[in-house]
């Protein structure tokens, strides 16, 4: 069983990311030990979206170009309305998460962080929860909806909302122990 304490976890994102989803899943799983790193499109800092407004600033430890599946043990994609809809259309960012899945790594996205899912072909008959205003594009794309705090299947995390933080982050961390998942490449 691996251990979370000696994980390397990226986490992606660009501006108008649900700061929440970022910075909790970061906190609590350096918090657990992990070796955290967020990669922004220019390796810039990045700017969140809070309740009604834009949040604070996040730094970035690296670009999108410089991130590679290989390094990491679990890839992170918080939501946010802005931030995926962004992410999903950058080819780059769409090859990495399938590079993950491929991988058999961990991928986990919260809220519209699924729209990252939808976008590299891995949600076909996977079981899957997101923000309920993105259900039918999963459900479009195959996945099996369902209006649960987590759901996990074979090392893919997905969550609602920021109220399922603790559940999501618990489930990653649970995940990252069991190592590497087989899975078909996307």
């Amino acid at each position: 069983m691996p251990n979370i304490a000696q994980s390397r976890i990226l986490i992606l994102a660009t501006d108008g990311f649900e700061q929440s989803e970022l910075e909790f899943p970061r906190d609590k799983l350096r918090e657990w030990g992990a070796d955290v790193k967020v990669a922004s499109l220019d390796g810039k800092p990045i700017r969140g979206w809070d309740d009604k407004t834009w949040g604070n600033e996040v730094e970035a430890d690296l670009s999108l170009s410089d991130a590679r599946a290989p390094d990491f043990d679990a890839i992170v994609l918080p939501g946010g309305q802005i931030n995926p809809d962004v992410l999903r259309t950058k080819p780059e960012a769409v090859e990495l998460v399938k590079a993950f899945h491929d991988a058999g790594k961990i991928v986990a996205a919260i809220c519209h962080g699924p729209w990252m899912l939808v976008e590299a072909g891995i949600v076909k008959d996977l079981p899957v929860t997101s923000f309920p205003s993105i259900r039918t594009d999963l459900e479009n794309a195959g996945g099996i909806w369902e209006d649960s705090e987590v759901v996990c299947e074979k090392g893919i995390v997905t969550s609602r909302n920021p109220g399922d933080l603790e559940a999501f982050v618990s489930k990653i961390v649970e995940e990252v122990r069991e190592g590497r998942h087989t899975r078909r490449a996307a």
